[in-house]
């Protein structure tokens, strides 16, 4: 049976090591935890008061706490094929699910586990009207979150009306969020409707709402509660139906402990959290967040740059700490300076290269390799194999690259480094799509 995360949380530890043991029989390593333990496997087994109902249940889902009668259930002790049978329509059924979450969130990209269970939450929550907070750190997707959210939404025919609340000055963030009359204030000349009122039958996303200074807080407090806002220099009260969405990158039960941030706002935003894990926490997904990236990017520009093996591989060992905005920033430069080229270890940030520096990445260079017993050097063949045509285009392109950097770019100069022709060097710069000016 192929493998998918599975996690056992059972109240007898006896159950727990029979369930692991069969499904380790049948090829599944599952994951132990207590009974009331949450983790991010969609799958859980669980125990229901054995051995007085002797049933075993498996639920989808992250908490081990099923309700009566959730999940299919087996009889105990469970049967080889029995369990195999179970597991196998549950998989089934995770599989139609994740293809719907895929074509309803198109803008999340990926298919791991943690990217898995923010697309069920979103698909819990996407049709409610209940305010969702958004929390992960910066470059985790919570604006795409956000805008797949109001797509899905009964709402998605009006406005999604974002406001990040750390960019905008503190005196300005009421006329902003609430709008003004004519004459309210020095500089309005004109009547303005606030984001407020702009999102009306709509989304209000309110992003970075971690930085809103106090008093505005306490005035979107009463927004919320009372779904009416006041513009400045008004005594007339407008109602206001929006849906909420915010997010933020910091802690904000620390904020209310430091008494920087409102308890009750928080409860009010935080009706249906969300937390959107690091990419280095979903580093299955790198592969295909570039597929999509370049897709994006061959669509509108129509260029593209492909691979190298050890580029994938620098690509997927490295951590990310800025998440996908780097990652989709990252593909965006490389095919600004190599368009329609093919990307190689050396053509990626110094910070990504040491990531990718690995001897079961390819063969090591000669001069790089001590002398055996006969005075020669010799290349590490990989276990794996290696497919020869790839490396070595990659290596001289590598070479080209390097050579016309050090020489400035003067072909003729690169040329002579690499003892051969110039009319041979711009066949393979062509050939590579390597330009003067993107070196």
């Amino acid at each position: 049976m192929s493998q998918f995360s599975v996690a056992i949380a059972c109240h007898d530890r006896r159950v727990a090591e029979r369930l692991q043991h069969c499904l380790e029989f049948i090829g599944i390593d599952p994951v132990l935890r207590a009974h009331d333990q949450t983790g991010d496997e969609p799958v859980i087994i669980t125990d229901t008061d054995l051995p007085a109902d002797g049933q075993v249940v498996i639920r989808i889902g992250c908490t081990a706490q099923p309700a009566p009668g959730e999940g299919p259930t087996l009889a105990w002790p469970p049967r080889q094929h029995d369990l195999v049978a179970t597991l196998t329509a549950v998989r089934s059924g995770l599989a139609r699910e994740a293809g719907a979450s895929d074509a309803r969130f198109p803008g999340l990209v990926g298919d791991s586990d943690p990217i898995r269970q923010i697309k069920r939450l979103m698909g819990q929550v996407a049709e409610s009207d209940a305010t969702v907070l958004l929390t992960g750190e910066s470059g985790t997707g919570k604006d795409v979150v956000a805008r797949g959210l109001h797509q899905a939404s009964a709402r998605r025919g009006a406005p999604f009306v974002p406001v990040n609340c750390g960019a905008i000055p503190g005196e300005l963030l009421e006329s902003e969020l609430f709008g003004h009359e004519k004459g309210a204030f020095t500089g309005a000349l004109d009547t303005k409707k606030g984001r407020f009122e702009l999102a009306n039958h709509g989304t209000l996303f309110l992003d970075e709402i971690g930085d809103l200074p106090l008093p505005m807080q306490v005035k979107l407090l009463r927004a919320i509660q009372d779904k009416r806002i006041e513009r400045i220099g008004s005594a007339r009260s407008v109602p206001c139906d929006v849906r909420i969405i915010a997010a933020t990158n910091q802690d904000l039960e620390r904020l209310i402990a430091e008494g920087r941030f409102r308890e009750d706002l928080y409860y009010r935003l935080a009706v249906f959290p969300i937390a959107l894990p690091p990419l280095r926490d979903r580093a299955g997904d790198v592969e295909a967040i570039v597929r999509h990236r370049l897709a994006q990017i061959e669509r509108e520009r129509d260029v593209t740059v492909t691979l190298s093996a050890d580029a994938w591989s620098a690509l997927a060992r490295y951590d990310w700490p800025g998440n996908v905005r780097e990652l989709s920033n990252l593909v965006e430069r490389l095919t600004v300076q190599y368009p329609n080229g093919v990307v190689d270890v050396a053509d990626l940030p110094l910070r990504l290269r040491s990531a990718g520096a690995s001897l079961d990445a390819g063969p090591a260079l000669q001069s790089d390799l001590p002398r055996g017993d006969d005075g020669e050097r010799g290349v590490v063949l990989p276990v794996n194999g290696i497919d020869l045509r790839a490396y070595l285009a990659d290596m001289e392109r590598s070479l080209i690259k390097q050579a016309l950097d050090d020489t400035e770019s003067v072909v003729a100069r690169a040329a002579d480094r690499l003892h051969i022709r110039r009319t041979t060097l711009v066949e393979k710069m062509r050939k590579y799509g390597i330009t003067r000016e993107a070196v």
